[in-house]
Formats: structure tokens, C-alpha cells, sequence
């Protein structure tokens, strides 16, 4: 018996149905979807959009129009859910949902992104600053967790196509990349990196520019990451280049045991 995971950044809800991603979730059928950037409230779609037959959906939609945004599709019934993490603007921004299913929890995480300029970093660094502590605060409850999503930030060289050409750009400067090493040692687990170690290629997002998309220059800027507790059930993990519902690839990981 096992159960799967995804992650994946929408880059707009209504823009990926247009792609398909509804026919999509009935094929791949993750037992738990963590999406991001939904850039719409429940009543802006069609009903079936926002809850898709066979999942228990869970929004927290930005109070801003079209912008951020996470959400939760699972297929089992959560016995609670959280939103937000506690940073009040990040809150509005609805950067966070997350569900407990018996002893393991589901969360949907939207790190800012810092590329559109130094306001727009500094508020990014301000969300993770606050994110170490709330994050540890996760780790100190012993219950297996997954925090699934899109952290903005390519860790290592092997996760970005052209490392020394992006070293002075949002996403993969020198003390972004320090601060999710300083996450992965407070115990978190990136389980894409511990079923494949030294795997190259393994992209999760494109820019609309220059053929990166056709040519493969890419980041992987979206993670799994898990407790300890969770990690120990991982049997693997992969990304879905081909999906094409927006400029961000599913990235999936299948665990042993059962949801929830």
C-alpha cells in the first residue's frame, strides 16, 4: 500500500484549465495536490474546478484579487485544518494552508518571490526569516509532515541549469541558497534529493523566455520536503516535465503506508 503526493504551482487556476488540468488530475490522481498560485476565489470558478469529484478541497485564496494564493485537494477527510503561518501579510496573502489526516499533515506553502525587484526581496527575506522558527515549531510536534510547494529558491548547483550565470539573481543568491540549507538542517528532508542524490536535469520551473522550456533551463525552485518521520516511508520521488499545465512541473513523491 502506498500514497502519493504532489505539488504544483498553477501560474493561475483558470490558466491551467485551459491546459488541461482537470483531465490531467483525473489521470494522475495524487492522493494529496498541493497547488499554488491559484490567482482566484471559489466563486470565480466553475464548481468542479474548485472541488474536483473524489477530492475534499481546501482554499485560502489572496484577499487581493487575482494574485497568490494556495489550496489543498485530497482524498481523504481532514480532521483539521490551519491557515496561514502566523505572519499577518503573508496570511492575506494566503501563502499557507494546511490539513491533519489522523497523524500526518498536508501543507501547501507559497514562498515569495524576490525577482521583481529590492522591495519585493526584502519581503521575500522578511517571510523567511519568520518561516525558520514557524518552521521548527512544525518539526517539535513528532507527527509526520509534508510541506509541499513553491520555495522560490534553487538550492544547490545540480538544481538550476546555469549556476554561476544566476548567482546575483533573486532565487539562487548566495544566502537564499544558506538560508534552505539552515532548513534542511533543522531536520527537514528533501525527498526528491534522497531518492535521486545526484541526479542532473531535474527541473521544476522554465521561464517564458528564450526557449528555456524548449531547451531545458530550468530551476527546481519546487520541493517535497518532510519530518523525518515521514521521510522514512518515501519509496520515490520524481517531476512531471511534460505536464504543460503551466510554467511549473508537478513534483511528486510516493510514500509507503496510506494517507492519513
Amino acid at each position: 500500500m502506498s500514497f502519493t503526493i504532489c505539488s504544483l504551482n498553477l501560474n493561475g487556476i483558470r490558466s491551467a484549465e485551459r491546459r488541461g488540468f482537470s483531465r490531467w488530475l483525473k489521470r494522475a490522481r495524487p492522493d494529496a495536490l498541493c497547488v499554488q498560485e491559484l490567482r482566484a476565489t471559489p466563486d470565480q470558478v466553475e464548481p468542479e474546478l474548485w472541488s474536483p469529484a473524489g477530492y475534499n478541497a481546501r482554499w485560502q485564496s489572496a484577499t487581493k484579487k487575482g494574485y497568490a494564493g494556495v489550496g489543498l485537494f485530497l482524498r481523504a477527510s481532514a480532521d483539521a485544518h490551519r491557515h496561514g503561518c502566523g505572519l499577518s501579510w503573508a496570511d492575506d496573502e494566503g501563502r499557507c494552508v494546511r490539513a491533519d489526516i489522523g497523524d500526518l499533515s498536508v501543507i501547501s506553502l507559497y514562498v515569495p518571490s524576490g525577482s521583481a525587484g529590492p522591495e519585493k526581496q526584502a519581503r521575500k527575506e522578511a517571510f523567511m526569516e519568520h518561516a525558520l522558527p514557524w518552521l521548527a515549531t512544525l518539526l517539535a510536534e513528532k507527527r509526520r509532515i509534508a510541506i509541499c510547494g513553491d520555495w522560490n529558491i534553487a538550492h544547490a548547483e545540480i538544481d538550476i541549469h546555469d549556476p554561476k550565470g544566476n548567482a546575483k539573481n533573486s532565487g539562487f543568491l548566495p544566502h537564499e541558497r544558506a538560508w534552505f540549507t539552515r532548513v534542511l538542517e533543522q531536520g527537514w528532508v528533501d525527498v526528491l534529493r534522497k531518492v535521486r542524490p545526484g541526479e542532473k536535469g531535474l527541473y521544476s520551473w522554465w521561464s517564458n523566455r528564450g526557449r528555456a522550456r524548449e531547451t531545458d533551463k530550468g530551476w527546481r525552485i519546487d520541493y517535497v520536503l518532510t519530518s523525518p518521520e515521514l521521510a522514512a516511508q518515501v519509496e520515490d520521488a520524481w517531476i512531471e516535465k511534460k505536464a504543460g499545465l503551466s510554467d511549473h512541473a508537478p513534483t511528486w513523491a510516493r510514500f509507503s503506508g496510506k494517507l492519513g
